[in-house]
């Protein structure tokens, strides 16, 4: 066992879960007191905590013109030399910026934090969500449920990867192909008025109408830039619009995985669930900080760009950093193998003794 990993874990009598928010998980956690509950929060002094939330522009302005210019300078090489294959490298880079950076834009402006001025992160939040197909009013309320019941089974509506794993379904999601599969489905429904049951659960009625009229618009948006590829007899609308959300999301979604995947659920002790991780500048840019995903679960109201400073703040109390990606992988796979034969296998993430405060059932 190295020092960033932990024994596995196993229920006395494995069973499949309901992870539908309808099914009989939702209602066993809301039984169990695990809906809407207390979470422990590592001890920081509340003026240090003050000061780290505080909200500053100047950090998401350097950083989303930083983003921009990358997605205008990769989107223009790549269209100057497209019908070659110089224009490859290009719009893998520009693919990446649009299908996996902008999802870490897309949660930051979606928290309120990135930016201090409420309208640069409502238009950040609205443009990062249309890029990876994330309709912003659904999310933004599904997000909402992700904080506050964070992978509880039959409560949390962004488990990445339910047990036991679909390995095929894996494969597919680095081309964001069942995402993007599930949200045309959704789309065609909103435009047409309906919302799903599960949607129901988490969604206000008052936002419905919202819903109802971006899908409207951004169907619009899909079709316009499907006809002018028809027309035009080329591909290249749609490797600027659309497609990077499949040819570029790979990143988001090893991303995703390393975030929660492999570790307990229904747990009120986010150092059991959540996967802090060092990475270097070019990914943390690319994914704003989550890396630092445990202290963003616990302390979500503090913005990305002071992270940094909270997990030197709370790191005593928290189990060790991942040194890289690759040690979070090395122990990802092996535990998502288990849970093929195992759904109860899970990584128990090694807290500092005298801290523990909520234990795994």
């Amino acid at each position: 066992m190295t020092d960033h990993s932990a024994a596995f874990a196993r229920r006395a009598h494995p069973a499949r879960r309901d992870y539908r928010l309808t099914g009989e998980d939702a209602a066993r956690a809301v039984d169990q007191g695990l809906a809407s509950a207390t979470w422990y929060q590592s001890p920081i002094p509340r003026k240090h905590l003050k000061e780290l939330m505080q909200r500053r522009n100047g950090p998401a302005l350097r950083d989303t013109a930083l983003w921009l210019l990358a997605l205008l300078v990769t989107g223009a090489a790549g269209c100057w030399l497209w019908g070659s294959w110089a224009c490859v490298p290009f719009f893998f880079a520009y693919g990446v910026l649009y299908g996996s950076a902008a999802n870490a834009r897309w949660h930051e402006a979606g928290h309120g934090t990135a930016f201090k001025t409420r309208w640069l992160n409502d238009t950040v939040y609205h443009i990062a969500s249309f890029m990876i197909l994330f309709e912003p009013q659904v999310w933004r309320w599904s997000h909402a449920r992700h904080h506050t019941d964070t992978i509880i089974v039959g409560r949390d509506p962004e488990i990445v990867e339910p047990r036991p794993p679909s390995f095929v379904k894996m494969a597919l999601s680095l081309f964001s192909l069942p995402h993007v599969y599930k949200t045309s489905g959704a789309l065609l429904r909103h435009a047409g008025g309906s919302m799903d049951e599960q949607e129901q659960t988490f969604i206000p009625e008052s936002e419905w109408p919202k819903v109802i009229w971006t899908a409207r618009i951004w169907l619009l948006i899909l079709a316009i830039t499907a006809a002018t590829a028809v027309l035009s007899h080329s591909w290249l609308p749609l490797m600027i619009i659309g497609l990077p959300t499949l040819y570029g999301g790979w990143l988001n979604y090893v991303f995703g995985v390393s975030q929660h995947v492999g570790l307990a659920e229904d747990v009120l002790d986010h150092r059991y669930n959540c996967r802090t991780i060092y990475m270097g500048p070019l990914l943390r840019f690319l994914y704003l900080n989550m890396n630092y995903h445990l202290e963003h679960h616990m302390f979500p109201m503090v913005p990305y760009h002071a992270l940094p400073q909270l997990h030197e703040a709370i790191r005593h109390d928290c189990p060790p950093p991942y040194p890289n990606l690759l040690a979070a992988y090395r122990e990802i796979l092996p535990t998502l193998w288990r849970q093929r034969r195992d759904p109860s296998c899970h990584v128990r993430r090694p807290v500092p003794t005298g801290n523990v405060q909520q234990q795994e059932a």
